[in-house]
């Protein structure tokens, strides 16, 4: 991760789900976001475009500071 912020899910589940939260910061923004072949940025355009179409405003501003981090 670009930046040591503590994640939102780190935040409110972190003592109740640690491994979760651990999956989440290594295997999820980790793994899958640093694969070779994707622009940083492109993850993140992908879901706050999906956020967006689905209404899920909720983890919208998480993602939209994240996006704007990787642009």
């Amino acid at each position: 991760m670009a930046t040591q912020q503590k994640l939102p899910a780190a935040a409110s589940i972190g003592d109740v789900a640690p491994k979760l939260v651990e999956l989440t910061e290594k295997v999820l923004f980790g793994d899958v976001w640093a694969r070779p072949g994707l622009a940083t940025r492109d993850p993140c355009l992908i879901t706050v475009a999906s956020l967006v179409a689905l209404n899920r405003t909720e983890q919208l501003r998480f993602h939209l500071e994240r996006a704007f981090l990787m642009a």
